[in-house]
């Protein structure tokens, strides 16, 4: 069910209705139904311009055009969490296996990291750039604040994929049967995690948060529809 649509065909059915109407009735209708589209196309248009670049709009297209800091940004939560010193030390002393089709398991260190830190640097990159005047009108920080718990589930699901992947496992693998250890395998971590980043193309990033973005930001038009239309009733009440 698109949200967005039905908010705005409403929106412009009052309109409709407000032409075909006369008197008192028709200003009602009419100023409930403008502002209601008012409302809900600025907030479909703001949600759109996080992902599509619109001509003569700046700032459009943040999502894409931060990509390669949301790589980055990556890139610091993996190693610094997932692959630090302290970690790498227990999964040496854990590795008591010498069967190559033993797999590593690296799901109980990404299910307990806390993610929050990559999903708050989101925010803050896209209420940073010069999108973030627009969404403020929207709610600010609070309007994308329901799409923390499904970033966090999709990023975990990638960083397990990336953890237990053939390449990552082997490399892993190994390095721990070399000494020096540490460093060495910090260091082909690091290779693995980049080149499997740079697999990542900003269409690839752009789809992943576009559909949880879209599929919980939608209720902004809708709000923005309601709100807006009761903005244009109070209107027309004070106008008496």
């Amino acid at each position: 069910m698109n949200k967005s649509l039905i908010t705005n065909v409403i929106a412009a059915g009052f309109i409709a209705a407000g032409m075909a109407s006369v008197g008192h009735v028709k200003e009602i209708l009419l100023a409930v139904g403008m502002f209601a589209l008012a409302g809900g196309v600025t907030n479909w248009l703001a949600i759109h311009m996080l992902f599509e670049k619109v001509p003569g709009l700046y700032g459009s297209g943040v999502v894409v055009a931060r990509f390669e800091e949301f790589k980055a940004g990556i890139h610091g939560l993996v190693m610094e969490q997932f692959f630090s010193q302290e970690n790498l030390d227990r999964f040496f002393s854990d590795m008591v296996t010498e069967d190559e089709h033993h797999l590593l398991d690296f799901t109980q260190v990404i299910d307990d990291t806390d993610l929050t830190p990559a999903f708050d640097g989101l925010v803050e990159t896209i209420m940073g750039s010069s999108f973030g005047s627009m969404l403020a009108m929207a709610g600010g920080e609070a309007a994308v604040t329901p799409l923390k718990d499904p970033f966090i589930i999709k990023m975990k699901t990638a960083l397990n994929d990336i953890a237990h992947s053939p390449s990552f496992q082997q490399s892993v693998k190994a390095k721990l049967t070399s000494s020096p250890v540490s460093q060495d395998i910090f260091q082909q971590v690091e290779h693995v995690v980049n080149a499997r980043l740079d697999e990542l193309t900003p269409q690839m990033v752009k789809d992943i948060i576009q559909t949880m973005i879209r599929q919980h930001l939608g209720w902004l038009v809708v709000w923005g529809g309601v709100f807006g239309g009761l903005i244009g009733l109070v209107t027309t009440q004070i106008s008496l």
